[in-house]
This record gives structure tokens, C-alpha cells and sequence, in this order.
């Protein structure tokens, strides 16, 4: 369906205030034409109309942004598979890492179908662009990029995405230096990493590794660190010497971010300012069982947060829903978001910073010349929608919609270009 017309949809216009406090977001309802996947005409007059094209009735439900899961692994899962706990920890990182050079062959022939049931379920639970990690060590080879890149291409009529080329078994003690310049030639966009000081013990070299590749293939960065307090501190801030020396300024991620949990005061105001002078921008799972980093924060100082699920049930953990509205509910809950303001911002974290209302409460989102990525939720706002844990109703992406009709016609055009 290139063209048609979305009627009924309940769009965000602005907050009610009393006495300069929000203390409630107005809503109205509106029809949208949508045209080859974009947002080409917005009226609230039903006259307006035409007939002539089909029309899909909203029934009144809340259209909010879609969303960007940005920290997850689909090439190493047991989702969709038999339930396997994890076993206990005996020796840190390292118990999980030798795990793997065990684990990760005897999962090459189902991994790709385990990848696919968790894009599809990400997709079902609102998320429309995917960034997810790839395992790229001797132990995988190129094996898993070939596995992540078949499942994500198999959805590309519903999905963006991005690949980070993550050398879990360490970037230097591994020996994945060359395996890694190999992913960016074949398919990965993004250079990873992993506790330089912890795994690779040489915090200068492994940087220095990671930015040489980045730079040759012109790309991002998304490093994974979980190192704590003042070890973690001093890692974020010869990351941020070495994204300046590079000419890399908005081009890095750091993934969980521990240490920003064990900081406080000016200790914690020195690393954001450090961290925002280069715009490097922050992934977290919102974890509960430890100090969880200061999202509203470090938000408030102007650094980007957004959340991801990381996995939904692997070796590591066996944890995870998929559910960003959920998520967004934790992360509100946790840090006492309880009144409609903190609510209807909570919503950025998990949509590459789009709302529809910005701060001053003025209609930003969406606006005629907009791509047509969306859901409908089953709620009244978006502050209901993160604090009830709202229902998705649809997913759109390019003004298609994501249902298991389409995933199916999907399969079979993807069987008949095999053909």
C-alpha cells in the first residue's frame, strides 16, 4: 500500500499547564495521507478525504515515533530456542568469553533462524532501525557478520541498520585486529570494543587500534564499556583524547557506560563535560542491578541516551522482553518520572531523540514531508503509554505496516528471488 489514507490517528499538540506546570498533554485527532512512505498531507477535516484512495481507520489510537533499538546482539541467542540459564560466573568477563569459544560453533546452524524470530519480535514491539553488535573473533570468524547480515537483509522492507564488528574476546588479546578490518570490508558499519584496560590490558594500544580502523573505512564507533569508577573515568577520557586527535566528534558511542553509575558530583559534571565536548553519545540497558547511570541527567547536561535491550535471553543473561515500553517504564520508574513532563520526555530514549511535542510543548512530530515510520499505541499520551506499559497496536516503516501477513509475503518473495 504506497498511498493512503490514515484516518482518526490521535496525534500530541501541545501540554495543559496550570500555573506554569504541566499537568497534562492535549491530543486531537487528525487524518494523514501517506505517500510512497512518506507524511504528504495532515488535516483534521475528514472532508479532505479522497475518496478514490484506500483508507485505513485508526480508531482513535495514539501515533507516536517508532523505535531505534540501539544495543543488541542477534547473532549469539538462544531466543526462540529451549530455555537455557546461564551458568555462574567464576572468573568475571572471562567465564562468558571462554564459554563462547565453546558455545558460539555449536550455534552456527540455527543462529541465523534465532536472529530472525528476534528481529521479528522487535519489530512487533515498535522498533524500525536496528544497531546490533556481531560477534568478529577468531572463535566466529566472518561466520556470524554472514549470519547477522542474511537475517537483517531478509527485513529490509521493515528495518534500517546498522553493524558493529565487536571483538568480544578483546580486540589485542584475541588477535582480532585483522578479522576486524575484514568485517569492515564486508558488510559491518561500525567499529566495536571492549574494556580496553580489563581485556586487552593496554588501554593506548586497543584505542589506538580501534580509531586506525574506524578512520581507514570512514566510520563510527561503539565501544562496550564496563569498566567501573575512576578506571572506567580514565577510559572515557582518552576515548574522548582520542575521538579529537581523530577528527571523530559525533561519530562514537560508549555502550553501558558503567563507571557513570559510581560517579558523582564534580567528579561526574567533569566526565559529561568531557564526554559532550565531543558528543559522544551514551547506550545503556538501564540495568537495576547496579548503580544505574544517571540518565536524566547526563540528558539534561546534553548528552545522547538512548536504551537497548542488549540481548533477550543468551549466555550472559537470561533477561529481556524486547519491550521498549517497558523498558522506557523502568527507566521512569527508576529515576521517579512520575509527573506527565518527565513522563512525555522519557520517549526520546528510545526514538533517536523524536517526539512529538518538544520541551516548550510545541507540535515538532509529525510534520507533512516526514518518512512515514510510526506505531499506534492504545493510549491517551505518550506519558500514559510509558506509565501503563501501553499496548502497540501497529508498526508502520515507509508507511508500510509490519504485521505477520507482511513478514509472511516477505518470506515468500525473499523464497521466490532465491528462485
Amino acid at each position: 500500500m504506497n498511498t493512503f489514507w490514515l484516518k482518526n490517528v490521535r496525534l500530541e499538540t501541545g501540554f495543559k499547564k496550570e500555573n506554569g506546570t504541566v499537568t497534562g498533554t492535549v491530543a486531537q485527532e487528525f487524518h494523514l495521507k501517506i505517500e510512497n512512505g512518506k507524511l504528504t498531507s495532515m488535516t483534521a477535516d475528514e472532508n479532505e478525504i479522497k475518496n478514490s484512495l484506500p483508507v485505513v481507520d485508526a480508531k482513535g489510537k495514539l501515533m507516536l515515533p517508532s523505535f531505534r533499538e540501539m544495543h543488541i546482539h542477534i547473532d549469539k541467542t538462544y531466543f526462540s530456542g529451549p530455555w537455557k540459564a546461564c551458568r555462574p560466573i567464576t572468573n568475571g568477563i572471562f567465564t562468558r568469553i571462554e564459554e563462547e569459544k565453546d558455545l558460539l560453533p555449536k550455534q552456527f546452524p540455527f543462529a541465523q533462524e534465532r536472529a530472525e524470530k528476534m528481529i521479528e519480535l522487535l519489530l512487533q514491539n515498535g522498533h524500525t532501525h536496528i544497531r546490533t553488535h556481531c560477534n568478529v573473533e577468531p572463535t566466529s570468524g566472518l561466520k556470524n557478520l554472514e549470519i547477522t547480515i542474511n537475517a537483517l537483509e531478509k527485513y529490509k522492507n521493515f528495518i534500517t541498520y546498522e553493524i558493529v564488528a565487536f571483538p568480544q574476546h578483546g580486540l589485542l588479546r584475541s588477535g582480532s585486529v585483522q578479522l576486524i578490518r575484514d568485517a569492515m570490508k564486508n558488510g559491518a558499519t561500525h567499529v566495536g570494543g571492549v574494556d580496553p584496560a580489563t581485556i586487552d590490558r593496554n588501554i593506548e594500544k586497543s584505542l589506538w587500534t580501534t580509531f586506525d580502523i574506524a578512520a581507514e573505512h570512514n566510520a563510527g564507533i561503539d565501544i562496550h564499556l564496563h569498566e567501573p569508577n575512576s578506571l572506567g573515568a580514565f577510559t572515557f577520557e582518552r576515548l574522548a583524547d582520542f575521538t579529537k586527535e581523530a577528527k571523530m566528534k559525533g561519530k562514537v558511542t560508549i555502550s553501558h557506560a558503567i563507571a557513570l553509575g559510581d560517579l558523582e558530583g564534580q567528579p561526574l559534571v567533569d566526565i559529561m563535560n568531557v564526554l559532550k565536548e565531543q558528543e559522544i553519545d551514551i547506550t545503556t540497558t538501564v540495568p537495576i542491578n547496579r548503580h544505574t547511570i544517571p540518565i536524566p541527567a547526563l540528558d539534561k547536561h546534553g548528552l545522547k541516551v538512548s536504551v537497548g535491550h542488549d540481548s533477550l535471553t543468551d549466555h550472559w543473561s537470561p533477561f529481556g522482553t524486547g519491550d521498549t515500553v517497558e523498558k522506557l517504564s523502568v527507566l521512569a520508574e527508576r529515576f521517579r518520572c512520575i509527573d506527565e513532563f518527565s513522563l512525555n520526555r522519557s520517549w526520546k530514549y528510545a526514538s533517536g531523540g523524536v517526539t512529538p511535542l518538544n520541551d516548550a510543548g510545541e507540535q515538532v512530530w509529525p510534520k507533512v514531508g516526514d518518512q512515514a515510520d510510526f506505531i499506534l499505541v492504545d493510549a491517551s499520551c505518550s506519558a500514559e503509554a510509558v506509565a501503563r506499559r501501553a499496548r502497540i497496536v501497529s508498526v508502520y516503516k515507509n508507511g508500510n505496516k509490519a504485521d505477520q501477513s507482511c513478514l509472511e509475503r516477505n518470506d515468500e518473495l525473499e523464497m521466490a528471488e532465491e528462485r
